[in-house]
């Protein structure tokens, strides 16, 4: 069963921004016309798995992996009868049969911190180069910057509430809006061996929890009428806010509770019990909150946009990881986001965010003040020896994971999008076949490869995996490498971008290999089975699954920068954006692997784009692309 907890469902113009978005229906008015996600036929997958073999595996493994496939999906093996289970599992869920099993296995079920290694970050809005102040306590521009990004987020709860958010759509299909539903008064909640996820739609709650010098303070935006407090008046609930929780450590040194959900999972899980009895009512304001608001003062080193998105993803103190959306705001007034991952995806909360940031830029009348707001409240926890203790681990499991973490960001302004569709060829391949050249370049040997596909034109999709390392990848990176003539590197890079292509598309359609094998994998019900399933048993499928790139899509990236962290040890991750003029990226690293480098990969991409795009215009200029 899902793990979600005390979700309630009621019965049933802000100008959409992102590249989904049409003015048309109502936010939900389509969920009914979307179709359910297939369950792939058995033979169609393991075709498509061993040919995304390939390019990992030497000839010898490959045979290895094509006989223990060829055993698993026969007559006698286990897979027709996983398969039969996984489209019984189908016919059950209301639904998406992968909907459970995604959130569980991919999510809640993990017991390491979401601190780093399943949050995303990134830095929002203009985030100009600049010295922060140098000063313990919040200053006015940072409370002024907040109290208006926390006015244009309550806007877009409401419109969701109201269901007067558009529907997105992509190509004329209309695209899944449940995501939505989860992004207001949502928190992952700590439990031993599974989390849960609790929320609310619409989301009535009043109040959003204001993190600063590592303490929280509950603040009501809502009077009890439900009417919202004005710009000015959420400004002053800011202040005051920050005012009692200075006056309270004037008073005594207070438990950095925060911290508990930057450390490992079962240990948060056993404090969050140990503090329920007296604190229960403190734990129900932070998690029934709309939001988080972070007021960072500690950032006098954050200067450029590369501190920005570095203070965003990597610090720890000042953070209640848990929640859906943690909204932090520096001393300039300069922003950034640290979001939980499980129940939304980064481009679902892009969107809101964008929403926001495209009102903070505008001219605003502020509405009238509300009567009767309460005041806001900073939370006094009781504790013990044994949650001392525990917060003290997690500080010290957090610190270890940040200071082993390095994340680059890097611009070509050379070309863009624009550039690239004169080629005639996508620009996500264009990115991909190049990341998959700068990694051969650099390691001599291809990378098990993730990018995020969405799945949003079913219902209740989420994503799956697009498996970018082709057999025709590696031709075009070891012909780019040993610099071939150039008619030949063209030849190859066409077929490399349209294998990407290829696979693009059948993952959007609900036809990848990974969620596919994820659904098998779920349905084995004993040790004993899990010796008989072959494929999953055979080095070839936790060598596919090892990402050594782990790479996202998030353009625009004007105002919306992210990053996250590799998924492997010795891996990097690359999240991208791909605007008209220009093409932007972070890369990541673990320092403590070897043989990987941030910087390096940074470098070496650099390089292979301006070698592409000068390759792509003297083909261009002399007429040797085939149609």
């Amino acid at each position: 069963m899902l793990s979600i907890v005390r979700f309630k469902v009621a019965s049933p113009n802000i100008k959409a921004v992102s590249r989904y978005s049409t003015e048309c229906a109502s936010t939900f008015a389509n969920q009914d016309k979307l179709p359910r996600l297939p369950v792939p036929r058995l033979e169609a997958t393991a075709a498509r798995y061993l040919k995304s073999l390939q390019p990992l595996l030497s000839s010898q493994e490959l045979a290895q992996a094509e006989k223990a496939v060829s055993q698993f999906i026969g007559p006698g093996g286990l897979g027709p009868v996983l398969q039969q289970r996984l489209l019984q599992a189908d016919r059950e869920a209301a639904n998406s049969w992968l909907e459970d099993i995604w959130l569980n296995k991919a999510y809640l079920e993990y017991r390491e911190s979401n601190f780093i290694n399943s949050n995303w970050a990134a830095i929002v809005g203009t985030f100009t180069e600049s010295k922060e102040p140098v000063s313990q306590q919040a200053t006015p521009v940072q409370m002024e910057k907040a109290a208006r990004m926390i006015t244009h987020l309550l806007e877009c709860n409401e419109a969701i509430n109201k269901q007067q958010m558009p529907a997105d759509m992509q190509r004329g299909e209309p695209l899944c809006m449940n995501q939505f539903k989860w992004q207001f008064g949502t928190t992952r909640v700590p439990r031993m061996e599974r989390d849960e996820i609790r929320g609310q739609w619409p989301c009535s709650a009043k109040h959003i929890v204001v993190m600063y010098r590592q303490q929280a303070a509950v603040v009501p935006v809502y009077n009890e009428e439900g009417r919202r407090a004005s710009l000015v008046q959420i400004a002053a609930q800011l202040s005051q806010a920050t005012r009692s929780i200075d006056r309270m450590l004037q008073r005594q040194q207070m438990p950095s509770v925060g911290l508990l959900t930057a450390g490992n999972r079962d240990n948060w899980a056993r404090a969050h019990k140990l503090l329920e009895p007296g604190n229960g009512e403190a734990l129900e304001q932070v998690e029934s909150a709309l939001f988080v608001v972070c007021l960072d003062t500690e950032t006098q080193g954050t200067t450029t946009a590369n501190d920005g998105i570095d203070h965003m993803l990597r610090a720890y103190e000042n953070r209640w990881f848990d929640k859906a959306i943690q909204l932090i705001v520096l001393g300039s007034g300069r922003m950034g986001v640290n979001c939980e991952h499980a129940p939304v995806d980064a481009l679902t909360t892009g969107r809101i965010l964008m929403e926001a940031l495209s009102k903070e830029a505008a001219l605003y009348k502020d509405t009238a003040p509300c009567a009767d707001l309460p005041p806001a409240e900073p939370i006094a926890w009781n504790i013990d020896g044994q949650v001392q203790h525990l917060i003290e681990a997690a500080q010290k499991q957090a610190h270890a994971l940040a200071a082993d973490l390095k994340v680059l960001l890097g611009d070509s302004r050379q070309y863009g999008a624009q550039w690239i569709k004169k080629l005639g060829v996508s620009p996500d391949a264009f990115f991909q076949v190049a990341l998959q050249a700068t990694y051969f370049q650099m390691h001599g040997r291809a990378p098990a490869t993730y990018e995020t596909a969405s799945l949003r034109r079913f219902r209740h999709g989420r994503t799956e995996t697009i498996r970018s390392c082709s057999q025709d990848s590696l031709q075009f990176s070891r012909a780019l490498a040993d610099n071939v003539p150039l008619a030949q590197q063209l030849r190859l890079f066409q077929q490399a971008v349209a294998s990407h292509v290829e696979y693009s598309r059948a993952a959007a359609s609900g036809e990848g290999v990974d969620r596919h094998l994820l659904g098998l994998l779920a349905q084995i019900r004993s040790p004993e089975e899990a010796q008989q399933a072959l494929l999953f048993q055979d080095p070839s499928y936790a060598r596919s699954t090892s990402f050594t790139l782990s790479t996202s899509n998030v353009t625009p990236g004007d105002i919306f920068r992210g990053s996250f962290a590799p998924v492997v040890r010795d891996g990097y991750g690359v999240n991208y954006a791909l605007d008209k003029g220009d093409l932007k990226f972070t890369v990541s690293e673990w320092m403590s692997a070897s043989g990987t480098s941030a910087a390096e990969f940074r470098e070496c991409l650099l390089s292979t784009l301006t070698r592409l795009h000068d390759a792509g215009q003297y083909a261009m200029d002399h007429q040797l692309l085939s149609q």
